[in-house]
């Protein structure tokens, strides 16, 4: 089948180099490729699949790249802005937006103005300005599938063509390597620690996100505008199989949920192909040899982080913003042994206390929002 060709937004990071698995096997064309420092897997991604475009947003790797394709035949572009051009190219008929933080929004929104497919990976755009997100692809006839596992499974298991519309969302998390601990248990462990995944192969900053849970509090608001639902009626599961990946409910009380075994790349081709679905070389569920699906509801009390966002969720697009941003910083200042695991929370609380009344109504707004939570917890984290 003819498959609509692909610019990757962080092709380089994990969801990245996934995505061109797929379309290595299944042959989609790769018109364009973005990362920001890594040009020696670049260069490699460059040389494979030979997209016309190439963008690098740091200037200095950019110019080194660019020296090292210069016998090909891509166009390197080099700067802040080459993502959005990326984003933008008018040969690319979806965009997966794989790129790291709010990094990640200003490109997003670019492809949405071009009406493009958005393979949306990068959560904080939906998390840090929704409700202007989802307004854009309405206007400009975006279609907006998720690439994240729980709400690709949430995508999937909705009836969209009957337009009925759901009662609830059952989120899904495997609670990551410190469920069951104690906060006095997780609050000083090392990056090491929490970088040690039960289930899932991810970027770090994801996988700390998953360890303090506030990844499930990210997925929470993106699950709110992606399919317009309030917080309360999305409920957050502990499911540490991680095999069903979420869940809808409708008013006569049925659960629908999709399942399967913990691979990106189903969710990824899934919304590559959308609405095909192609064979894809991951192991097969056998729920006999599981045996076993278990469930429990989140401890508020060690992953303080998931209460943040779920409050975030309640006061607004500007509480989200600043909650977000904050987690950036403190989430990057922990890898780098700077802060506690604690600190994560702590940092965030704070910013959140001094910030979250502030008015955010356009992107220019949520900019400069996240720029000044990001200099606060900084500022905020040096103190501590």
């Amino acid at each position: 089948m003819d498959f609509l060709p692909v610019s990757v937004l962080g092709s380089t990071g994990s969801i990245g180099t996934q995505t061109l698995d797929v379309c290595r096997r299944l042959g989609i064309p790769v018109v364009a490729l973005c990362a920001n420092k890594s040009i020696d897997l670049l260069e490699a991604q460059a040389r494979e699949f030979q997209p016309l475009l190439v963008a690098v947003t740091d200037k200095t790797a950019g110019e080194t790249l660019k020296m090292r394709l210069s016998d090909t035949p891509c166009r390197v572009i080099i700067g802040e802005e080459a993502a959005q051009e990326a984003a933008a190219l008018p040969q690319a008929g979806v965009v997966v937006t794989a790129m790291v933080g709010t990094s990640g929004l200003l490109p997003t929104m670019a492809a949405i103005r071009e009406g493009k497919r958005i393979a949306l990976s990068n959560k904080e755009t939906l998390v840090c300005a929704g409700s202007l997100v989802m307004a854009a692809a309405k206007e400009h006839g975006a279609e907006i599938i998720p690439v994240d596992s729980e709400h690709s499974a949430i995508f999937q298991s909705m009836d969209n063509k009957a337009g009925i519309r759901p009662t609830g969302l059952k989120l899904t998390a495997s609670g990551g390597p410190f469920r069951g601990m104690s906060w006095d248990e997780v609050r000083l462990l090392p990056p090491e620690r929490a970088l040690k995944h039960p289930n899932w192969s991810m970027g770090a900053k994801v996988t700390i996100d998953s360890a303090s849970m506030m990844n499930k509090g990210l997925e929470l608001i993106e699950a709110m505008h992606l399919f317009q639902m309030k917080p309360e009626s999305i409920e957050i599961l502990v499911h540490p199989q991680s095999i069903v990946h979420s869940a809808v409910e409708y008013a006569d009380g049925s659960v629908i949920a999709e399942l399967g075994v913990p691979d990106m790349r189903l969710p990824i081709q899934y919304a590559l192909t959308y609405p095909e679905r192609m064979v894809c070389p991951v192991q097969p569920l056998k729920l006999a040899q599981l045996g076993s699906l278990t469930f429990e509801s989140p401890n508020l009390n060690t992953f303080r982080c998931l209460g943040l966002a779920m409050k975030a969720a309640g006061q607004g697009m500007s509480a989200c913003c600043v909650m977000n941003a904050a987690n950036e910083i403190a989430v990057g200042l922990y890898l780098k042994g700077q802060l506690t695991f604690g600190g994560i929370y702590e940092t965030v609380a704070a910013v959140m206390e001094r910030l979250s009344k502030h008015q955010a109504g356009s992107l220019e707004d949520v900019l400069a929002l996240d720029r000044e939570a990001r200099r606060e917890a900084a500022a905020v984290s040096a103190v501590g």
